[in-house]
Parts: structure tokens; C-alpha cells; sequence
């Protein structure tokens, strides 16, 4: 096997293994719009459906001020856990929760303010609707604070390789809003009201099952005061401001399609997009998730400066994802009749059949959303402006709006859809035209499709990388190491420490990290030669959790024989760093 084709192996393992429990997390999180559209469609009338898709501009304002805080966060802590520095980690967490608690209060007082004295004629003029909306837009209110605050919290849950408590956190919240639309809705006869303020109070619960794993100590992640800076929020605003003007421009966009859709087709087309974005919002959890794993790997690479990882999760995206969601986007389509009943029954209505083309056409979206997400995050993580701002003005607002307002009147909601779908299209020849015009040839190759600085990273002749899989293999290790050091004109002693500091790691990871379970497992080493002639060593593997600095103090002075390899290694290198990254083990060593 060729080295390229081992990292990305590797990188691919990495991914997937995170995948899931981030698919399901979107997965359990959309649940609960699906839930309250069952129970509009089913206990309150289609003009409470009406209600729910009309406050998606609102919803979509509030998801910008999210996605600003989180994306730009946890990629600004994930440069930060490339780099090692824990204590920037920590106040970045805390400024993030600030920010957010700051943001939601001032949203849920506007809110509440438009709700009470009816200044909601920008989202409907509906007279029948616009009540129930009213009301509906006063229960949402009550969860905005839960929402902000509780989304950081599990972006950061992940980051620490805790999706259990946020996938807890999830489902008890599905519970929670489940039992409470029974209560107000079915029993109680609340409607509009009773529909938002069910997800409202149970986000409430969502946010305190969460905040519990960073209380009494549990986290290395403590809210404080005392480090957060201006620059550091500076650097969030800065990073996450792409990110978020693609979700306000998506409110903009949807403010416009709403407005469109009512005008030419009415209130029952709003429902029909409506149930049919309901559902799809559970499949569309499967991109979110994979860009969330992406962005945690972008991040990280570009923090630690590693072009090889960095270039193999956007290959590990085009091979894997792209078609793997192009296989459910095709299960969707299939599918289109079955998820219509679930809202609506009745195959002689309009509404039906809207809602069935929405599913047959709406996925196609799908797997070009992928492609044009990966890229804008990673445009936000390495400063490509230009091309973030263009692709989140493209896909937020112009090319939606724009098809849909050509196409509806002749196609009927279908204008819609398709609109959509070719919203993609354009999104991907841009990112393709920007790499040529960027690298001024077309594109060849994905460093060229990213458009990656030539002085980026260590380039490949001042670098080795090993993967290890086997003592075996660990025993050649030190050999190689001490040969690239010597090409690399380092002096015997050096060259001889970084081959016994690496065997010695290596090989206690294979003796004790392979044998806690019955899972195969690997190490990926590298070890570069910066410019400041230092020799960098770092070992990443998959096994459990162990930081060697704590063994090496847990064995005090007193012991001179137990451990003597992590002494060795500890009393040779210029410094030794461990973290958990991703559920990975990652140490680096100077020499």
C-alpha cells in the first residue's frame, strides 16, 4: 500500500468512526421540528403548519447568531488544540458562552415584543394565520436562551469527545417535547402556542443535561471570566462571520420564497414545503453531521500545519460522502408517497401532491450541498474570504430566490424545488472557477481545487510519515527516523535521541494502547524538520485515552526502575505535549 493511500485510510477510520454519533445528534435535533409539524398537521389545522413555516426567517436569524458563535469557536479551538494551547482553549469556551447568552437575550426580548403588540406583518399578512402566529412566535421566545447556549455547549461536547452526554442531552429532549405536545396540544388544546412552547421548555432541559458536564469539576473546560479578551472575540466574530451570513442570508431568502409562494400558489404551498422540509430536515442531519466532522479535522490540520491530512478530508469527502449521499438521496426520492402520509393522507388534495414532487425533487440538493459546505468552511479556516462570502450570497439568497422567482409561475411549486437543486449546480461550478482563476489553469489535482499556498506546511522532503500497526513494525521505526535525520543533516546525537524518543512511544502504545481492547488499531507518526532546525515528533493513534505525563508524575522519583522508557523520553526531549483530540491520542515531541 502506497503511503498516500494509508493516510487516507486512516483519515477515512478517523471520520467515520465520528460520523455517527454526529449524524445522530442532527438526526435527534430535528426530530423535534418533525414532531411539532405531526402534531400542527394533525391535531391544530393546516393554517398552524402555515404558522411554523412562516417563523423559519426568524428560526433561520437565530441559527446565523448560532452558526457565528459555534463555527467560528470551534475553529478557532481547533487551531488552538493543533497548536496544543489549552488555556486559549478555555477562554474561547467561556467568551463563546457569553456572546451567546448575550445574543439570545436581546433576541427573545425582540421577539416577544413584535409577538405581544402584533408587529409580525413582515413574516405574514395572513389574517386567518397571523394570530396563530403571533402566539406561536411568543412560545418560541421562551427557548431561544436554551437553544443559544445549549447548541455551544454541544459543539464543544464533541470537540472534548463527549457526544454521549450531548446525544443524552438529545433524546431526553425528544422525550420531553414529545410528552409536552401531547399535554398542550392534544389535551390541553393550546395550538399554536402549545406546539412552540412544547419545544420551548423542553430545550430548557436540553441546556441543563449538558451544562451538568461542566460542572464540579468534570471538564477541563471551565466558564471564567479572568482570560477572555477582546482580540479572542474579535477572532470568533471574524472566523464565524461567513458562516453566519449564509444562515441570515437564508433569512432573507426565505422571507423572499415565502413571500413568492404565497402570492402565486397560497398558504396551503407554505404547508406543503413545509411537511416536506420537515422530514427531509432528518436527512439533511447526515451532511450537517459530516460537515461537522470535517470542520473539527480542517481545523485541527490547519492549526498543526499538516497539508497531507488537511487536502485527505476534502478527498475523503468527494470519494465517501458525495456518494454515500447520493445513495440516500435516491432512498428519499423512492420513498416520496410513504413520508406524504405521514403529514397528509389524502391523495385528492393539492397539497398531497405538492408535497410528494417536494421529496421526489429536494434531494438532488443534497449531495451538491457537500461539496459547497466543505468548501466554505474550509474557506472560513484558512482566511479565503473572497470565495466564502460568494458561495454564502450565491446559495443564501440569489441563486434560490432568483431561480424560484423565474420558475414558479410557470412550474407551480416545482419552480420552487427545482430552484434549489440548481442553486447547487452553480454553487459548484464556482468553487471550480474560483480554483482556476485563483491558480490561473484549471484544476488538476485537490491542492489545486483548494487552492492551498505553496508555503503551507512542511513540504514533503522535510518530512516522514509511518504508520505502524504491529511491535514488528515498530522495531524499523527507529532505523528510518535516524536516516532522515542524517539526510536531513541533523547531528548523530539528535538523530539519535528522536529515534529512541519515538521507538519508545511507539512501541509502549503498541505493547498497552492494542491490547485494552479488541478493536484493530494503528499509530500515524511524523516527524518533521522545521526551520528553526528543531526535530518535530508526533504520534496520533486510536487507542483509549492515556497521557504519558501523567504516568511519568503518577511514578514520583522514587521508583527508578518502573517506566524507565516514558523517564528516558521525558528527560530527552526539549518538551513532550499530550491531548485528546477527537477521541485520538496526539503527542508531540521536540528535540
Amino acid at each position: 500500500m502506497k503511503k498516500e493511500d494509508s493516510d487516507l485510510k486512516l483519515v477515512t477510520k478517523l471520520m467515520f468512526r465520528l460520523l455517527p454519533v454526529q449524524i445522530l445528534l442532527g438526526i435527534v435535533c430535528t426530530i423535534n421540528g418533525m414532531i411539532s409539524s405531526y402534531f400542527a398537521g394533525n391535531f391544530v389545522g393546516v393554517e398552524a403548519m402555515s404558522a411554523v413555516g412562516l417563523y423559519s426567517p426568524a428560526s433561520q436569524l437565530q441559527g446565523a447568531f448560532t452558526a457565528l458563535l459555534a463555527g467560528g469557536s470551534a475553529i478557532v479551538c481547533g487551531k488552538y488544540l493543533g497548536r496544543n494551547d489549552q488555556d486559549k482553549v478555555r477562554n474561547v469556551f467561556s467568551l463563546n458562552l457569553l456572546l451567546a447568552a448575550v445574543i439570545a437575550v436581546i433576541m427573545t426580548a425582540l421577539l416577544t415584543a413584535m409577538a405581544i403588540f402584533d408587529l409580525t406583518d413582515i413574516f405574514t399578512q395572513d389574517p386567518v394565520v397571523r394570530p396563530l402566529f403571533d402566539r406561536y412566535v411568543l412560545g418560541q421566545a421562551i427557548g431561544i436562551f436554551p437553544a443559544m447556549v445549549g447548541n455551544q455547549l454541544t459543539a464543544y461536547l464533541a470537540m472534548e469527545n463527549r457526544q454521549k452526554r450531548a446525544m443524552s442531552a438529545s433524546l431526553i429532549y425528544i422525550a420531553a417535547n414529545l410528552v409536552l405536545d401531547v399535554l398542550f396540544v392534544q389535551v390541553l388544546h393550546m395550538e399554536a402556542f402549545g406546539l412552540a412552547l412544547a419545544s420551548s421548555l423542553g430545550l430548557w432541559v436540553f441546556m441543563a443535561v449538558q451544562a451538568h458536564a461542566y460542572t464540579g469539576g468534570r471538564s477541563s473546560l471551565h466558564f471564567t471570566v479572568k482570560g477572555i479578551t477582546l482580540r479572542d472575540g474579535l477572532e470568533i466574530l471574524s472566523t464565524g462571520l461567513p458562516g453566519a451570513m449564509s444562515c441570515a442570508f437564508q433569512t432573507v431568502r426565505r422571507l423572499i420564497v415565502n413571500h413568492l409562494v404565497e402570492i402565486t400558489l397560497g398558504s396551503v404551498a407554505i404547508s406543503a414545503f413545509v411537511a416536506s422540509d420537515s422530514l427531509l430536515a432528518i436527512f439533511w442531519a447526515i451532511p450537517s453531521g459530516m460537515l461537522a466532522v470535517s470542520r473539527m479535522m480542517i481545523s485541527i490540520s490547519v492549526g498543526e500545519e499538516d497539508r497531507r491530512t488537511l487536502t485527505d478530508v476534502m478527498r475523503v469527502m468527494f470519494l465517501r460522502f458525495v456518494p454515500l449521499m447520493c445513495v440516500v438521496a435516491a432512498g428519499i426520492m423512492l420513498c416520496a408517497e410513504p413520508f406524504t402520509r405521514v403529514f397528509f393522507r389524502d391523495p385528492t388534495q393539492p397539497i398531497y401532491h405538492m408535497t410528494v414532487q417536494g421529496f421526489r425533487i429536494l434531494p438532488l440538493c443534497m449531495p451538491l450541498a457537500i461539496v459547497s459546505m466543505h468548501f466554505v468552511c474550509y474557506g472560513q479556516t484558512s482566511h479565503k474570504q473572497v470565495l466564502v462570502h460568494l458561495l454564502s450570497l450565491l446559495d443564501g439568497v440569489v441563486c434560490v430566490a432568483g431561480f424560484t422567482a423565474l420558475l414558479i409561475r410557470p412550474m407551480g411549486m416545482n419552480g420552487l424545488y427545482v430552484a434549489n437543486v440548481l442553486n447547487g449546480v452553480v454553487c459548484v461550478l464556482v468553487i471550480i472557477a474560483y480554483a482556476w482563476i485563483r491558480g490561473k489553469r484549471f484544476p488538476t489535482n485537490m491542492e489545486q481545487l483548494m487552492v492551498i499556498p505553496k508555503d503551507f506546511g512542511v513540504k514533503p522532503n522535510e518530512r516522514i510519515d509511518i504508520t505502524v500497526r504491529s511491535m514488528d513494525q515498530v522495531m524499523t521505526v527507529s532505523r528510518r527516523i535516524a536516516e532522515f535525520c542524517r539526510e536531513r543533516g541533523i547531528d548523530e546525537r539528535r538523530s539519535y535521541l528522536a529515534s529512541l524518543c519515538m521507538e519508545e512511544m511507539a512501541g509502549n502504545i503498541v505493547a498497552h494502547g492494542f491490547t485494552k481492547d479488541k478493536r484493530k488499531h494503528s499509530i500515524d507518526i511524523r516527524v518533521s524538520h522545521l526551520d528553526d532546525d528543531t526535530v518535530l515528533l508526533r504520534i496520533r493513534d486510536d487507542c483509549v485515552p492515556f497521557n504519558p505525563q501523567e504516568r511519568e508524575d503518577m511514578t514520583g522519583s522514587e521508583d527508578r526502575v518502573k517506566n524507565v522508557g516514558l523517564r528516558v523520553v521525558f528527560n530527552t526531549a526539549e518538551s513532550v505535549e499530550y491531548q485528546n483530540l477527537l477521541g485520538m491520542n496526539v503527542l508531540t515531541m521536540k528535540i
